[in-house]
């Protein structure tokens, strides 16, 4: 436990640093050390790295710019008010005293505030956030991966994860599967951060001394700030001195990982302190944000909760399932430490979502397992497993068998095409119609049109916290100063003040409930259309 990785001059790892030669019998020299990469030792310097690093992020964001994704409301919008008041986040009034989870969230909550501060409170610091969270994840992923199992592992992992419908499919005005890519929550990003950490751990079990050191602080200071973004990402640090122990690090070195996490942990005691008058302000809205479920709960249901993310959403949703059955087989029959580490990576923190969403008590809902983001922060090791599992087990097959029917040349390759290419068109065909925000920027400049003659638009409450974003410009001017008036979108009657006064009305396409329980204007109940986006999907209607 207390032996550092044995490293040989005749290999180097993708980073560029010696290592081990491939895996010997057990026992031998390289079984003491994390193997760097499937396949032959071959320098790949750390200019490589950030080079694909950077195209996984260019891809996110080109993504992020296709799905375009307005200001989504609820969550992201109590996070985007939390930052725009911050420090002065009134906990005790509406909306923060009853989502206060949302903006004790330092690690989401300052770089909002950092990004209003440098490009207003508009939609342009809205999306630089979303797509910063969107590169900390799908870069994560990359990084996580490529260090257990090679470069062209961790790009097809992260490219798989920016086209999969989870990701692209989040826009309730079209077809909603979740909210993530382009959305200012916790989940993407917290799970980024976590990513960044393993991978700093991975790259650490390949070195000694003062690079090792710095890399497990790295480590350290990921994982504390996966905490200040996502609370729960912290059942996973239950599992760093196993971590350790499988990437053959000494176990005194717990405590250079442990340090920053310490430090990131006081400086947000203190901050909450100073801010809200209580050091566990954070801790304690976390702890308490649950109860009973809207939704019907059994155990039985509970215990199904990673399946039923990945199935109930998206029929694709079934390749993380089918990603997780082949670790679990190739390291059955392989025992690699690899598989090992992003096993325990996963069920650390399946074993407390899958009890906390029912299985303990179904009446009192901690966590909602069933959403699919709730497990963004164990879809790299899900991924890194399959691909590794895949080339391990084929290095199985008899040299003689394998020869004959080309299997490594010929069959392997064209099999990983044609599956590649059948998941792509798959994964985009999935996508429907994509109406982006090209109504909301039409409804942008008839508002600028009509700025002194409609003073007054009345909306329900989830159009009415997007409408604020389209009533200034990108960065955030003002260009209609008239009044939003909002409804309860559960209520099934206009407010009796909204009667002949202007309102915002859209047929809802993705999971959400109709306005007024599926009751529409129209020109028979007294109304006429005043303004329509080209596209139909947003409507004013006004007295007729």
């Amino acid at each position: 436990m207390g032996q550092t990785t044995v490293r040989e001059p005749a290999g180097q790892d993708d980073a560029g640093t010696r290592t081990g030669p491939p895996a010997e019998a057990p026992g031998g020299a390289a079984s003491r050390g994390l193997p760097a990469r499937l396949g032959n030792g071959l320098r790949r310097p750390r200019r490589r790295v950030a080079l694909l690093s950077a195209l996984v992020a260019a891809c996110t964001v080109l993504a992020q710019w296709i799905n375009n994704t307005p200001p989504l409301y609820f969550d992201p919008y109590y996070v985007w008010l939390g930052a725009r008041d911050w420090p002065d986040v009134p906990l005790d009034r509406w909306p923060f005293n009853e989502v206060p989870h949302q903006v004790t969230r330092l690690g989401l909550v300052l770089p909002a505030r950092l990004a209003q501060e440098l490009l207003g409170d508009g939609q342009a610091a809205y999306f630089t956030v979303a797509a910063l969270g969107g590169c900390l994840f799908f870069v994560g992923c990359y990084l996580a991966v490529r260090s257990l199992f090679g470069d062209v592992a961790g790009v097809a992992a992260a490219l798989l994860l920016i086209v999969h419908p989870f990701f692209t499919m989040t826009n309730p005005y079209g077809v909603e599967v979740t909210w993530s890519a382009g959305v200012v929550l916790p989940d993407m990003p917290g799970a980024g951060l976590f990513a960044f950490g393993m991978a700093a751990l991975v790259a650490a079990s390949r070195r000694t001394g003062r690079a090792q050191t710095r890399l497990l602080v790295a480590a350290g200071v990921c994982f504390g700030a996966s905490f200040l973004v996502r609370e729960f990402l912290a059942f996973l640090f239950l599992a760093i001195p196993i971590y350790l122990a499988l990437l053959r690090i000494p176990w005194r070195r717990n405590v250079t990982v442990g340090l920053p996490m310490v430090a990131i942990l006081a400086a947000n005691l203190t901050h909450n302190t100073v801010v809200w008058g209580d050091p566990l302000a954070g801790l304690m809205s976390a702890a308490t944000h649950g109860g009973e479920s809207r939704d019907h709960v059994t155990r039985w249901l509970a215990l199904q909760s990673f399946v039923r993310a990945m199935d109930d959403w998206h029929p694709m949703g079934m390749i993380f399932v089918a990603a997780l059955v082949l670790t679990l087989a190739g390291w059955a029959v392989t025992r690699d430490r690899r598989l090992a580490f992003v096993l325990v990576w996963f069920f650390t923190l399946a074993v407390p979502l899958t009890l906390l969403a029912g299985v303990l008590d179904p009446h009192d809902i901690s966590l909602r397992a069933w959403l699919l983001r709730y497990w963004f922060a164990v879809l790299p090791a899900l991924l890194a497993g399959a691909a590794g599992s895949a080339v391990l087990l084929a290095r199985r097959i008899p040299d003689g068998f394998a020869a004959r029917f080309r299997l490594r040349t010929v069959v392997a390759p064209a099999l990983a095409v044609v599956l590649a290419g059948t998941y792509a068109v798959s994964a985009v065909r999935a996508v429907p119609y994509l109406p982006r925000d090209t109504a909301w920027n039409e409804l942008r400049n008839h508002l600028a049109a009509h700025d002194r003659d409609m003073p007054v638009l009345w909306a329900d409450r989830r159009l009415a916290q997007t409408l604020t974003f389209y009533t200034r410009s990108m960065w955030g001017d003002t260009l209609w100063h008239g009044r939003i008036r909002d409804f309860e979108h559960s209520s099934t009657k206009l407010p009796e003040e909204s009667y002949g006064q202007p309102m915002l009305f859209t047929r809802w396409r993705g999971q959400e409930s109709q306005i007024l329980a599926g009751w529409r204007p129209s020109q028979e109940g007294g109304w006429r259309l005043m303004w329509q986006s080209s596209d139909g999907l947003l409507e004013i209607w006004g007295p007729a």
